[in-house]
Order: structure tokens, then C-alpha cells, then sequence
């Protein structure tokens, strides 16, 4: 498992993912900074295919990501990203714990 620097722990949804990847065999970079300036954080990154993965939890108990200053916050970074050349994978818990979640990641690092 790739180290964290700066971060205490990852949510119970990025070790599940960070695992699921780990176990096939896919090397990523956990807490990428993308944005020189910014202090803005992917959860796991591809830099040399420009492909970010965010893990959008708490969708179903009022988490950060579904308040209106998440949201804000969320939208900002993406668009920022996504000027920046990135392409982006959003998952739900539903979709990390079914498996969805890795073979779309999959998919999007064939050749």
C-alpha cells in the first residue's frame, strides 16, 4: 500500500479500493497534488495517464460531499482538474464495495 504523507488515515472506502487495486496489481499514487498552488488533494492518481479517482462517500448520511460548501469546494477543484488536462473517475461506496469501482479503473488504464 502506497504511504500517505501528511494524512493520518484513509477512509474506510479508499482502503477498501486501495486494497481491491493493490491486489491486482495497479500501481497509483495515494493524496496526489495536482495543482501547484492549490492545496487541493486526489485520493489516488495516475499522473502519467492524467487519470484521478475520488471516492465520494457519505452520499446517504448528509456527508461533506453533499452540503452545499462540499459541493462548492468539490466543484471548483474538479473543473480546475479538468482545465488542467485530467480525466476523472467519481465512486460511491456502492460502487468500491461491489467491485464496479476497480474494473472501471481498469478499463481506463488498458492501453
Amino acid at each position: 500500500m502506497n504511504p500517505i504523507p501528511g494524512r493520518l488515515k484513509r477512509s474506510p472506502l479508499e482502503v477498501l479500493l486501495a486494497w481491491a487495486m493493490d491486489s491486482a496489481g495497479i500501481r497509483y499514487v495515494s493524496e496526489y497534488r495536482f495543482d501547484p498552488v492549490r492545496r487541493w488533494r486526489l485520493d489516488f492518481a495516475f499522473p502519467e495517464r492524467f487519470l484521478a479517482v475520488e471516492i465520494e462517500g457519505g452520499g446517504w448520511i448528509g456527508g461533506r460531499h453533499n452540503r452545499g460548501g462540499g459541493m462548492e469546494a468539490d466543484c471548483e477543484k474538479y473543473n480546475a482538474l479538468a482545465l488542467a488536462g485530467w480525466r476523472l473517475l467519481r465512486f460511491t461506496g456502492k460502487t468500491v464495495k461491489s467491485g464496479e469501482a476497480l474494473q472501471v479503473i481498469q478499463q481506463a488504464l488498458k492501453p
